[in-house]
């Protein structure tokens, strides 16, 4: 008796380590943040990481920069704009829930 229980948790252990849980992805590719009057004029680019997490319906729930651009400006701009953007929810053992999600923005002149 022992040794199918012991078999019935490893299954189902082995179960759960195969299902893959699938992160938010941004469902409107359009969604852009407008760059910020003073970063064109000091003509300031670069590259900005955040995080997101996103509710089961797509929503932003809380919204952090992982790693900056290099200006304050161009960072909250872009954490502003994607976090009113349309998010496809993600799912943990295959039913919708929240999730983190990263999502990377490029300022370019």
């Amino acid at each position: 008796m022992k040794k199918s229980v012991i078999a019935a948790i490893i299954l189902s252990a082995a179960t759960s380590a195969f299902a893959a849980d699938v992160p938010a992805s941004l469902n409107d590719k359009n969604c852009k943040a407008e760059y910020p009057k003073a970063s064109l004029m000091n003509e300031e680019q670069g590259d900005v990481t955040m995080a997101f997490l996103v509710s089961a319906d797509g929503s932003v729930v809380e919204s952090k920069v992982e790693k900056s651009s290099g200006f304050k400006g161009l960072d909250k701009a872009a954490l502003k704009a994607l976090s009113a953007c349309k998010f496809k929810p993600g799912t943990k053992d295959g039913a919708v829930a929240q999730t983190w999600t990263k999502v990377d923005y490029s300022w370019k002149l």
